[in-house]
């Protein structure tokens, strides 16, 4: 049976936003995906948030009553993305053995990943805001990024929109990080301002980073993913994987290829990196593979 993946964003549909619409290459290549057979891996559907009259998504808000394997949630929101209702949706989703991937940006750039809770909230606990939950360490609660200065902390530069970054696998090694030949990945699409995500202080040990970059202004490593096992919950429910991802462009169509075009208030120079290292999007596509191959996993 082919697995069926929902991306989805935290905004309604705009032309001038973070809008579905930018992650257009991650879904063609997710559907483009097959078995040894030649048949389809999965069926990709794509969407942005369109709140009914009570504010609630229609679709997260009942997810665990779909057909959806996969959430792959883009929180592109300045807080407001996900109502109460959506956010319980998500819960069961998981509960009943969904996986979800759920990924931000700089400063409290979709920190309506806060709201997620029960089955999710360490997930919610995994992303660290400027205003809410920020990184432990006092020491990381400062700026990173100097060149745009509208945006605070949490904003670790890792290199322009269109290089790529060389990431740092922390070990064990995992799986999620393996190419095809059974090398470490090395790289993935670089930002000029990433947020910040890391192992709640829980004590999970389901729970772990399993790959750092590192600052091209301040040489500061900082976590890129942190990984959830499947684990049972306190009401013996088997809960699905998922994966707190520092930056939402790790999978956007501007940052894999600048020809793409971005919406009108990114203002920071564009790399080629990409574009000159066939090595690096090679990666990126291994990645994201792997994430919908692991994520999978019953």
């Amino acid at each position: 049976m082919v697995s069926q993946i929902l991306l989805q964003t935290t905004i309604q549909t705009h032309p001038d936003d973070w809008a579905i619409e930018r992650f257009s290459l991650l879904q063609d290549y997710l559907a483009s995906l097959t078995d040894v057979n030649g048949k389809p891996l999965f069926e990709v559907t794509a969407r942005d948030r369109q709140p009914d009259q009570q504010g609630n998504d229609p679709v997260l808000s009942n997810l665990d009553q779909s057909d959806f394997s996969q959430l792959w949630l883009f929180a592109v929101d300045v807080g407001d993305g996900l109502s109460t209702a959506d956010c319980e949706g998500i819960q069961r989703f998981r509960q009943r053995g969904g996986a979800v991937l759920t990924t931000r940006d700089h400063q409290d750039l979709g920190s309506s990943l806060g709201k997620l809770s029960g089955a999710c909230q360490p997930l919610a606990s995994a992303h660290f805001f400027h205003s809410q939950n920020p990184e432990p360490e006092l020491e990381r609660q400062q700026r990173d990024d100097q060149e745009t200065q509208a945006i605070s902390w949490p904003n670790y530069h890792s290199g322009q929109n269109g290089d790529y970054q060389v990431i740092q696998p922390t070990e064990p090694l995992h799986e999620l990080l393996l190419r095809p030949t059974g090398e470490a990945l090395q790289y993935l699409p670089a930002h000029p301002h990433e947020g910040a995500v890391g192992v709640p202080l829980n004590g999970d040990s389901s729970i772990r980073a399993i790959a750092t970059g590192t600052s091209k202004i301040s040489s500061r490593p900082f976590t890129l993913a942190v990984i959830f096992e499947q684990a049972v919950d306190s009401s013996g429910h088997k809960l699905g994987r998922a994966v707190a991802e520092s930056t939402f462009h790790h999978f956007c169509d501007y940052n894999w290829n600048p020809n793409f075009g971005c919406p009108s208030f990114v203002s920071e120079p564009v790399g080629d990196g990409i574009a000159q290292n066939p090595q690096a999007l090679e990666d990126i596509h291994t990645y994201m593979r792997n994430l919908a191959l692991w994520l999978n996993a019953a």
